[in-house]
């Protein structure tokens, strides 16, 4: 095969099982890789067909498999920007999004509160997720298995592999409740799982994530900031500390990024925090072609009323302030001459442009902020805690916050999450369901709005498949 310069992602993504122990599918994927466009990284090809020993008898293989779970992430994964991805359902699950689209279409059923087990998206990120997952549990038992690679080869996959099975395990629990944990490639094992306690699950995470960050670089390993370095982990591990209750841990990890001055310079200009190159970036997907940009921004830019698929609610629009300089920037109004609506303009790009200037950003610096802010406040540091929330109120062109107690800080901080996360990653659902307000908030705009209806109904095909995964979410 000659040498190309780009990889891109596995069609198909099969693994088979040795012994039931280590993959052998990983063969296939490389080879795809090989013969393909995503730009994460360049590398030298093989002249021969590969044995699945032999992927991690070399660096450009073994980090083409690591590459190739990121570009599936990016593509059909929870994570994906795409209408099927958790930025778009979970704005209609919530109150961010008004849908507009498709009677039949699936975000109908977030945005209506209709969900079922038979619903087609939750098999697809219950599916992806764990496919995914087990991906990256071959890329860990291959690694250590490998007698060719350094150890800081391993010691980057390994890192890179542990981030990507604690991020996803994270997603799944806040999304189903109590799933099972997967770490190894055994069928056998896997087929059979049980669910676990939230208090385990977030056990496991922090397990996996504290030891990628001991073994992850303090560099990022390719430009662009795509590939995950000991500061994405500690980014991912501030916010489960978080969830998990836990405010010191989750204060400190998120000063650690903070503190980093020199890579992550604070950015004060709203239009270039999502640009690919914005220092405020900690991790990103890079499109599959030079050229692409976000799936964020077809998704969710339209350029004439009705919207073919979604606007941001009304619900959404008034929480800005009048000075909020984040509602002049990052939404963007577009009428018929009789209506109005808005859409997400923080990636400005719909379609191809001379050369990528977005990426999807997965995590940026201002939550890191505002992470901080939340686990001060509840410890009782309401100086700091408000200067934290400051730093993001300044940079939208608002005066200093005038919360004084602790519920009124941490009320502000939910506030200013909203108006600075919406349409990112279900950040709006998360805090409210962390916030117990879920019924609160979506009991007088969703029609059968129940308590039950803060977890997701696990795919009713798995509970068929595997018994022990049972009973099914209440509710459903």
């Amino acid at each position: 095969m000659e040498k190309k310069s780009f990889l891109r992602f596995i069609q198909n993504y099969k693994i088979e099982i040795t012994n039931n122990k280590l993959l052998t599918g990983l063969i296939t994927s490389v080879m795809v890789l090989f013969g393909g466009c995503d730009n994460f990284v360049e590398v030298d090809l093989p002249s021969s067909q590969l044995t699945a020993s032999a992927v991690f008898q070399d660096r450009a293989t073994a980090n083409a498999a690591m590459v190739s779970i990121y570009a599936k992430m990016r593509d059909d994964g929870i994570l994906s920007g795409n209408v099927a991805g958790i930025s778009n359902e979970m704005g209609n699950y919530a109150d961010e999004l008004v849908y507009y689209g498709d009677i039949s279409g699936t975000p109908r059923n977030f945005y209506n509160n209709t969900l079922l087990a038979t619903n087609s998206e939750i098999f697809n990120w219950w599916s992806s997720s764990y496919n995914h997952i087990y991906a990256a549990n071959a890329i860990i038992e291959g690694v250590n298995a490998s007698t060719a690679l350094t150890v800081v080869d391993k010691n980057e996959l390994t890192g890179e592999a542990l981030f990507v099975r604690s991020l996803l395990h994270f997603y799944l629990l806040n999304l189903y409740g109590n799933v099972p944990y997967i770490t190894t490639t055994d069928y056998q094992q896997n087929k059979v799982a049980h669910r676990m306690p939230s208090a385990e699950l977030y056990s496991h995470i922090i397990n996996d994530l504290e030891l990628a960050v001991s073994l992850l670089p303090e560099d990022y390993i390719s430009s662009n900031r795509v590939r995950p370095n000991k500061s994405v982990a500690m980014a991912l591990l501030a916010r489960v500390y978080l969830y998990n209750g836990m405010w010191a841990e989750a204060a400190n990890a998120a000063s650690y990024l903070i503190n980093n001055t020199a890579v992550y310079a604070w950015e004060t200009n709203l239009d270039a925090i999502f640009l690919k190159e914005s220092t405020t970036t900690i991790w990103q997907f890079m499109p599959r072609t030079d050229g692409q940009n976000t799936q964020e921004g077809e998704t969710f830019i339209f350029t004439a009323g009705p919207p073919s698929l979604v606007a941001l609610s009304n619900q959404l629009i008034s929480e800005f302030e009048p000075e909020d300089q984040r509602k002049n920037h990052w939404t963007q109004m577009v009428t018929n001459g009789t209506d109005t609506w808005h859409h997400t303009n923080k990636y400005k790009q719909k379609s191809n442009t001379p050369s990528s200037v977005e990426y999807s950003i997965i995590f940026r610096l201002a939550e890191q902020y505002l992470i901080r802010s939340e686990a001060r406040a509840k410890q009782g540091d309401f100086i700091g805690a408000k200067d934290d929330l400051n730093r993001i109120r300044f940079t939208a062109g608002l005066t200093a916050t005038n919360a004084v107690s602790q519920q009124d800080i941490l009320s502000a901080v939910l506030h200013e999450r909203r108006v600075e996360f919406f349409t990112e990653l279900g950040h709006r659902f998360f805090d409210l369901k962390r916030a117990n307000r879920l019924d609160e908030i979506l009991s007088p705009i969703k029609v059968g709005w129940n308590t039950t209806d803060r977890l997701l109904p696990l795919p009713e095909s798995e509970l068929t498949l595997n018994p022990n995964l049972n009973p099914q979410n209440p509710g459903y």
